[in-house]
């Protein structure tokens, strides 16, 4: 069985703006030195210099990550495997079949609970509902081909 592809980012940006969103984190960083250079010199250093060196050096950082395309949310699912990117700087988690003891299926997210005590939380935003709808249909398939127990849940406001 093939790997189903499912983004859960915003938006799929084009090469042009992954190729302005890495000269953007290239521009801070080269900021963030030259910040550096200019004002090590200077006897008036205090706290705020390298409070903005950090973050300019951190933003940079993350504005190259996210051009290179190393910063996408998604899950990946195979025949029994499940791979979740959910935060855009942890690496993804990789769940095998032989490792889940139960889903639950609720209406914003989906808890995986593990055979090792450790419960695994997808959240889908209210956004993009069709997508969440779409991945909430492919885990109820996975569930359903590997026997695992799921169970469809409804939340009460």
């Amino acid at each position: 069985m093939e790997i189903k592809h499912f983004s859960l980012s915003t938006s799929e940006t084009n090469s042009l703006v992954k190729i302005i969103t890495v000269i953007s984190g290239v521009v801070c960083i080269a900021v963030a030195i030259f910040w550096l250079n200019f004002n090590i010199q200077s006897l008036n250093t205090d706290g705020t210099l390298y409070i903005t060196i950090v973050f300019l050096t951190g933003f940079g950082f993350y504005q190259i990550w996210s051009g290179l395309g190393r910063t996408a949310r998604y899950v990946d699912m195979g025949s029994d495997t499940i791979r979740i990117k959910k935060n855009p700087i942890l690496p993804s988690v990789l769940i095998n079949v032989n490792e889940i003891e139960k889903i639950e299926l609720f209406p914003l997210n989906v808890i995986f609970f593990l055979k090792s005590q450790r419960r695994f939380t997808l959240r889908f935003g209210t956004t993009y509902l069709e997508t969440s709808n779409i991945i909430k249909d492919e885990i109820l398939n996975f569930a359903e081909s590997n026997y695992i127990h799921l169970e469809i849940m409804e939340e009460k406001l």
